[in-house]
C-alpha cells in the first residue's frame, strides 16, 4: 500500500475476535487503536479536532494550540498539526507516563507541566490560563468540545459496524474524556436501540459514586462527569480494580501477542465480566486504546 503521508493511515484498525474463553460461548471483539500512526485512538481525535478548527475559523496557520491530555490526546495533537506548522503546547500532569511524553516532544510540542496531585483538573486551569497569555491561541478542550464524541461516531463507530454482519450485543469501553464512549454508544444505539452500553472506570473514578482516588490504570478514569454523558443512555458502569486490568494486560501479551495498555486490560476484565451476564452467543464489542509500549516505565508487565 502506497501512502504520501502518515495521515493517512489514521483510522481502519483492525477488529479482532479474542481467542479467548469467553462465558457463555460468546465472543468478544477488540478493536486495536493501537494501529494507528501515533500509537492510539486519540489520532482520530488529534486529526479531527483541528479540521474542525480550520472549518469553524477558529485556527489558522498562525494559531497556538494549547491542549490539557494525559497523553494520548497530546500525541494524537501534536501529530495533527504537524503538516500545518503549529506551535502546539501541552499541558501535561506529571504522573503519566514518561514515554507519552518523550513521543509528544519527539512530534514537536512543547510541554508544560502541573502537579499530578491537582489531576487533570490542574491541568485544564493551566491551560485556559497559558491561552489568556497567547494571543491567537485555541484550547480544542477535549473535555467538553462536542467534536471529541463526534470524532468517533463519524469514523470508529461504523467501522465496527462495517466488519461484522452480526449485530453487537453489547459495547463495553472506559471513559477518560468521555468522548470515545459516548459517540460510539451514541451510533450503534441508534442502530440497534436494544443493544446494552457498558462504561469501565477503575477504581478511584467516580462514576459509580465512590470518591477519586490514585490509581494505576492509566487513560480512563474521571474526576467529573463528562458532558457528553447528559443525554446518553448508559445501561451500567463497571469498575475494574488495577490488579484484574493489569491481569489481563499479560495474559493478552503472554498468551496471545497482544501488547496492550493497562485501559485495554480493564476493558477486556469489564467485558468478561459482562459476558457471565449475557444470554449464550453474545456478541460483544470493546476497545483496545493503545499499546503496552507506552507504559513500560511504569513497570505495566510486573505482578
Amino acid at each position: 500500500m502506497l501512502i504520501q503521508n502518515v495521515h493517512q493511515l489514521i483510522g481502519h484498525t483492525p477488529l479482532i475476535d479474542l481467542p479467548i474463553a469467553v462465558p457463555n460461548d460468546s465472543h468478544i471483539y477488540a478493536k486495536l487503536e493501537m494501529f494507528n500512526p501515533g500509537g492510539s485512538i486519540k489520532d482520530r481525535l488529534g486529526a479531527y479536532l483541528i479540521q474542525d478548527g480550520y472549518q469553524r475559523g477558529i485556527i489558522n496557520d498562525q494559531t497556538t494550540i494549547i491542549e490539557p491530555t494525559a497523553g494520548n490526546t497530546g500525541i494524537g495533537l501534536a501529530l495533527a498539526t504537524q503538516p500545518h506548522h503549529l506551535r502546539t503546547i501541552l499541558v501535561v500532569p506529571e504522573k503519566f507516563s514518561a514515554e507519552k511524553q518523550t513521543l509528544m516532544q519527539a512530534l514537536g510540542a512543547e510541554l508544560v507541566h502541573t502537579p499530578s496531585e491537582l489531576g487533570i483538573k490542574g491541568a485544564i486551569a493551566k491551560a485556559e490560563s497559558l491561552a489568556a497569555t497567547i494571543d491567537n491561541s485555541y484550547v480544542p478542550m477535549q473535555f467538553k468540545n462536542p467534536a471529541n464524541p463526534a470524532a468517533y461516531y463519524q469514523t470508529l463507530a461504523p467501522e465496527l459496524t462495517a466488519d461484522l454482519t452480526q449485530p453487537i450485543d453489547a459495547f463495553v469501553a472506559g471513559a477518560g474524556s468521555g468522548g470515545t464512549f459516548a459517540g460510539i454508544a451514541k451510533y450503534l444505539q441508534q442502530q440497534n436501540p436494544a443493544i446494552q452500553t457498558v462504561v469501565v472506570e477503575p477504581a478511584g473514578s467516580i462514576l459509580n459514586g465512590g470518591p477519586a482516588h490514585a490509581h494505576r490504570t492509566e487513560g480512563i478514569g474521571v474526576e467529573f462527569i463528562p458532558p457528553f454523558f447528559k443525554d446518553l443512555t448508559i445501561d451500567q458502569t463497571l469498575t475494574i480494580s488495577d490488579a484484574d486490568a493489569f491481569a489481563q494486560v499479560r495474559h493478552l501479551a503472554r498468551d496471545h501477542g497482544l501488547f496492550v495498555g493497562s485501559s485495554s486490560g480493564a476493558a477486556l476484565a469489564a467485558s468478561l465480566k459482562l459476558a457471565a451476564k449475557l444470554p449464550a452467543h453474545s456478541t460483544i464489542v470493546t476497545i483496545f486504546p493503545d499499546s503496552s509500549e507506552r507504559y513500560l516505565s511504569q513497570k505495566i508487565y510486573e505482578k
